[in-house]
Parts: C-alpha cells; structure tokens; sequence
C-alpha cells in the first residue's frame, strides 16, 4: 500500500469524460476518410471500456478502503492482545505452585492406583490371549473357507 492518496472520483469522471470526447472527436475527423466507419457501435464501446474503467477504479478505491479499516483495526487491536497475553503469563505464574500442589497430592495416588490396577490389567490380558489367538485363528479359518469355496465357484481359466 502506497503513502499516496487515491485520485478523487470525481477528477478520475472529468478525465475520463475528456478521453471519451477526444476519441470520439478524433473518430468523427476520421469519418471524412475513405472508408466508412460504424460510430455508435465504437461510441458504444468506447463507452463500455471507460465505464469498466470506472468500475476498476472505484474497485481499487474499496479495496485501499478496506485495507486501511483492517491496518487501523490491527492498531487497535495490538495493544489489547498485548495486555491480554500479559495476564495470562501473570495468571500462569501465579497457577504454578497450586498446579505443583496438586500435583504432588494427586501423583502418589496415580502411582498407587496403577501399582494396584496393572496385577489385574496383567491378569485380564493373560486370561484374553488364549480367547483372542483362538478367535484369530478362526477367523483364518472362515476366511481361508470363503476364498476356497468363491474359487470354486469362479469358472476355470
């Protein structure tokens, strides 16, 4: 984005009116020549590129618009994130030795409990091998019966 200030819409109507009536002027002139010109089908388009024009500028003009409310909002906005993230590094500072509390209550608790559950989990585990190996092998088994019988279905090659 430029430090320069966007052309008035209004100078940008004036210039535009006068290249339109210059080109048409300079059309007419010409229309004196040898060959035969169709005018209102090039005023029409001259018309229709200055209008195009217009619009492109007065899209420029929205778009400097914009980006100028969003640059002065960011301006805004900085210095309140900026005190924001500095209460929460308070906040955080001051959490610390009751998070550290906590903790220190809560991890003999979490190391008794697992030493209690992991006798049982061991157990569970070494009662659900034999059941979960036996269900493996026969799903190969179902599933090997399945291929067989679907190859003897197919016709031979």
């Amino acid at each position: 984005m430029t430090n320069a200030d966007p052309p008035c819409p209004s100078a940008i109507m004036k210039f535009s009116l006068v290249a339109a009536l210059v080109v048409v002027l300079a059309i007419g002139c010409e229309s004196g020549s040898l060959v035969k010109r169709d005018i209102p089908a090039e005023i029409e388009t001259l018309t229709k590129y200055f209008q195009d024009a217009i619009e492109t500028v007065k899209s420029h003009e929205l778009i400097s618009q914009a980006q100028g409310y969003l640059e002065e909002g960011k301006t805004q906005i900085t210095p309140l994130t900026d005190k924001i993230q500095e209460h929460a590094e308070k906040i955080q500072e001051q959490m610390k030795p009751f998070v550290s509390d906590i903790e220190k209550q809560v991890r003999p608790m979490a190391d008794n409990l697992q030493a209690q559950f992991m006798p049982l989990v061991d157990k569970m585990q070494a009662q659900f091998k034999p059941l979960a190996d036996d269900l493996q092998a026969q799903m190969e088994q179902l599933f090997q019966t399945v291929v067989d019988q679907t190859k003897a279905l197919l016709p031979p090659q």
